[in-house]
């Protein structure tokens, strides 16, 4: 045990503060204290009894581990931290922010890190208990058979059918739909995998201890487990000692399908199937799948190369046939059923011979042989992929595809529901046929994404080189277009192996033939898109095309193409001009042809994040609305299939909130039945991190979908009034949101020194620059980072900043009636309910009070007194707009789960904030200790992990 580090203390604290630390009160539940879980008593006022349980006894188990680990002296600091910041919180107490500045000053390094640690430690513990409560919610109304909520998958079908739709319909709807997250490397969730697999095991222990029915010893055992779970992850730094790589992220990412999506997809399925077809045995297509940004995404990257590319793809495979392997493995240990007393069919003892199995125990077996030599031919797959194969796989012959992989599991599964096993059939051998579905060998679809402008450049130069144009960058857009219409419909390549390429191209050229190479590997599912960040002409499509044929991934002879090329459309500008760039597209000659070998099909990608960095959170979101809108027209008019994308991140200011919420807001036809989520940050461990969060995420995704797409809501039509007013609104947001972050004198300079930022960006919490360019600028600061920056300092101005003056200004000329409009829009129309629900949600995190401190950091006074008054302003007028409009006399009177969940964490956020706002004081000062950055980084992590949603 570490000895005690003696430090210096204010005047009135001691070792002997009570044995509460952490906790909400001093006495609490043991391990051995039963559960309350009562079924039959779900509205009960004491339902969240059990959460303030498992709070309370992780609270007691992490105070005693740092009380053990760290000495009396640490404990008591931590106490006299937390109960001063309570103190400041509550009463505004002056004489509490001063011992409170005393305690932080006091503090030796190594105190403060221990102390950072102990609160960042619970705000983990507290999201585990929470989200344990929430399976456990789940489970009790399961138990009671409740009417089904919204978001379940049950609840979405009766909604449907009531509405007077066959279940043949919805089968329809669903084998020509297409549902997929998309899993992005932009982390902003900066733990480690050692730290978060100990989570897991406190959060399986808990569900365990939920369970009841043990005796005292299983108590105590589990008790002990808990402890030592406890003790390991106080013992595991939480943070990462180095930069991540890709294909550090890569990993990271994969280690997701191990919790959730290889388990939960497949059951998914097979819910759905059962609900809809037990009458008729029909199957419903592959519509779910996943898609993965990472190792693909170039965009600013100049880490993601053709290696890297091919490593993701490596990996991918590698998890999806090693998952194969086991289930196979684990089947034939299920299916042990003697031919002497089971009849089997003819393609099953085919399989069975063509296994060349010698092991005398299996002779009379004629499935598990079967099944050795399908873990065989996966085997020799592996070996053809280049991954480490078992020696079984030499000599065998490998898989070329995944549909032969399903059809000797269909065989096996013909011949159990042939010979009286049906329910043989059923269970892993049915999740696992549904798999090879869904996941194929390349596991997730891999987009490629990269900038327009490097698609210029790499363009200009091959022109210029192969002697068709010297200066294409020049070129006016008609120009651009005319040129590039004419070389598609050359046959022949631009490129030449007696010519030398600039590094930047030789890259980009790379990647195309890469992934060329990778569809023919794979299957064509490994690789289907070619995003286009900032695109914003219809010449940035025909760029790509031009490229793509470079790499045989465009035939100009027949006029394929090999993949969607979808425009990115970031900014408010480019999402104005995005319905008027694909209607120009769709009418060129050139492009015609393309779209007609995709099925005149298009997907569009609209961007939350960068709308909202450039206009602010209404203005983005009434910008992306509109911009769907005027899609639909536009794409009707051309007869061509829509398909969105929304490049949403997790905090509210990225276009973060709940998913099934969103979906079912989106204007009538923009779902049709086809939608792409990006999932980021934070989020993607918040929603994914255990499999029944992840199932009820998964299903939420595919219950919105199905709604929005066969029973659309009329109310998300809005009437002209309704639309006029949201323009009215969004002008006045927007110049509000523009006239300080873009107008006001050295606003880059207050953000920079107001926020973490600059720490942010020496966080190793990503491979990507938090920079675009070598700037300070806001223009070139990526929207993470600006989101992130904001919520570190409890201001989330991107969420909210605006609101209030555009409301208040059209009550100022509209007066009562105006009210009553916007009052009618927030009840009788989802998309402004959506967005006053996430306004809500952000203005609930926000503190004004912590944000006054970081305003300190702010070394001018000028700066400091021309910018925060104005920020204190528009909140305080944000707020009383909400609530004139809502009704509402608080924030989240609609929501009691997030505010009992604030009022079980933010306690324990708030001291993070005091002691981040000190550190930063030393550190700017001069203090470069590794200690200090290492303890400012620790604290970058626990108010992320205390607001969950914050990047």
């Amino acid at each position: 045990m570490r000895a005690p580090v003696r430090a210096a203390f204010p005047k009135g604290i001691s070792d002997g503060i009570a044995h509460a630390w952490i906790v909400f009160c001093v006495e609490g539940p043991t391990m051995n204290d039963a559960p309350k879980n009562a079924p039959d008593a779900l509205d009960a006022p004491d339902k969240d009894e059990p959460l303030r349980d498992d709070i309370r006894l992780l609270g007691r188990l992490l105070g005693d581990t740092v009380r053990r680990q760290e000495g009396g002296e640490i404990y008591a600091v931590v106490e006299a931290v937390r109960q001063n910041a309570i103190r400041f919180h509550r009463d505004d107490d002056v004489s509490a922010r001063e011992e409170l500045d005393e305690i932080l000053r006091s503090l030796s390094r190594h105190g403060a890190i221990q102390t950072i640690r102990a609160f960042s430690y619970f705000s983990h513990l507290a999201n585990i208990a929470e989200d344990q409560h929430h399976i456990r919610r789940n489970r009790a109304h399961k138990i009671a058979a409740s009417e089904p909520r919204a978001g379940t998958i049950a609840r979405a079908l009766a909604r449907i059918r009531a509405a007077g739709h066959s279940d043949d319909e919805i089968l329809a709807a669903l084998n020509d739909a297409m549902v997929s997250p998309v899993l992005t490397a932009h982390p902003t969730e900066v733990r480690r995998k050692s730290t978060l697999d100990r989570e897991r095991e406190i959060a399986w222990l808990l569900k365990e201890r939920d369970r009841g029915g043990l005796d005292p010893d299983e108590a105590a055992a589990q008790h002990e487990k808990l402890q030592r779970a406890i003790l390991t992850l106080w013992q595991t730094s939480i943070l990462r000692r180095s930069r991540l790589g890709v294909p550090d992220e890569i990993t990271n990412a994969l280690a997701y399908y191990d919790y959730t999506f290889l388990t939960e997809l497949p059951k998914l399925y097979g819910e759905i199937e059962d609900a809809l077809s037990a009458k008729n045995g029909k199957s419903i297509a592959p519509f779910f799948r996943m898609g993965s940004w990472i190792g693909g995404d170039r965009d600013g990257h100049p880490f993601v190369t053709a290696e890297v590319m091919t490593e993701a793809l490596n990996q991918q495979c590698e998890k999806i046939l090693s998952h194969y392997r086991r289930e196979v493995d684990a089947l034939g240990a299920a299916l042990p059923l003697d031919e002497r007393l089971v009849e089997v069919s003819e393609d099953v003892a085919a399989l069975a011979d063509a296994a060349h199995d010698d092991s005398v125990h299996r002779q009379s077996e004629p499935y598990r042989r079967a099944l050795v030599g399908v873990s065989k031919r996966l085997d020799a797959t592996r070996l053809q992929f280049g991954l480490n194969g078992a020696a079984t796989g030499e000599g065998t012959e490998p898989y070329q595809t995944a549909a032969q992989f399903r059809a000797d599991l269909d065989a096996i599964a013909k011949s159990l529901e042939a010979n009286g096993s049906a329910a043989l059939a059923s269970g892993r051998l049915r999740q696992l046929r549904r798999s090879a579905d869904v996941f194929g060998f390349h596991l997730a679809t891999l987009d490629m994404r990269q900038n327009s402008d490097v698609h210029a450049r790499v363009v200009a130069e091959l022109l210029a080189k192969a002697g068709v144009a010297e200066d294409y960058e020049s070129l006016s857009e008609d120009e651009r277009v005319a040129i590039l219409s004419k070389e598609l419909a050359l046959p022949r390549l631009l490129t030449s192996p007696f010519v030398d390429y600039s590094e930047e191209t030789q890259s980009e050229l790379a990647i195309l033939h890469r992934a060329a190479a990778a569809r023919e590997r794979y299957g064509d599912r490994v690789i289907e898109n070619a995003i286009i960040s900032k695109a914003d002409a219809p010449s940035d499509v025909l760029e790509v095309a031009v490229l793509l044929r470079e790499a045989g991934l465009m035939r100009p002879t027949d006029k394929t193409l090999a993949v969607n090329i979808i425009p990115l459309f970031e900014t408010i500008a480019d999402l104005r001009a995005g319905p008027q760039i694909m209607d120009t597209l769709f009418s060129l000659p050139a492009y015609r042809p393309l779209l007609d070998s995709r099925g005149r099909f298009q997907e569009v990608m609209l961007g939350y994040s960068d709308s909202n960095k450039d206009g602010g959170f209404l203005t983005s979101r009434w910008e992306v609305f509109k911009a769907e809108d005027k899609l639909i027209e536009v794409f009707a008019k051309h007869g061509v299939r829509l398909r969105l994308f929304h490049g949403r991140g997790g905090s509210v200011g990225r276009g973060g909130g709940p998913s099934y919420e969103a979906i079912v807001a989106q204007p009538q036809g923009a779902v049709a039945g086809a939608i792409r989520i990006t999932e980021q940050g934070e989020v993607i461990t918040g929603k994914y991190s255990s499999p029944e969060l992840g199932r009820r995420n998964l299903e939420a995704i595919a219950a919105a979908t199905l709604e929005a797409t066969i029973i659309p809501d009329t109310h998300n039509t809005a009437p002209p009034e309704y639309m006029a007013t949201m323009d009215d609104l969004s002008d006045r947001a927007f110049s509000a949101y523009r006239t300080l972050v873009y107008d006001t004198d050295d606003f880059e300079t207050y953000f920079w020194s107001s926020t973490v930022v600059s720490e942010i960006a020496n966080l190793n919490i990503g491979s990507r620059p938090a920079s675009r360019k070598n700037s300070r600028a806001i223009e070139d600061l990526r929207a993470i980072p600006w989101s992130f920056g904001w919520s570190q300092c409890r201001l989330m101005l991107p969420g909210w900043y605006g609101f209030g003056s555009a409301v208040s200004g059209f009550l100022d000329e509209r007066g009562d009636e105006g009210l009553a409009l916007l009052r009618k829009m927030a009840t009788g129309w989802p998309f402004f309910d959506t967005l006053l629900s996430s306004l809500d949600m952000v203005l609930s995190k926000t503190d004004i009070a912590i944000a006054s401190r970081y305003a300190e950091l702010v070394e001018d006074d000028t700066l400091r007194e021309a910018v925060f008054p104005r920020l204190c302003d528009e909140h305080a007028l944000t707020l009383k707009m909400l609530f004139k409009v809502t009704g509402q006399k608080a924030l989240l009177e609609k929501n009691p789960l997030l505010a009992r969940s604030e009022r079980n964490r933010f306690p324990y956020l708030d001291p993070l904030n005091h002691l981040q706002v000190e550190l930063l004081k030393r550190h700017r000062a001069g203090d470069m200790d590794d200690r200090v950055i290492h303890a400012i980084n620790l604290t970058i992590n626990g108010v992320a992990a205390g607001l969950r949603n914050s990047g």
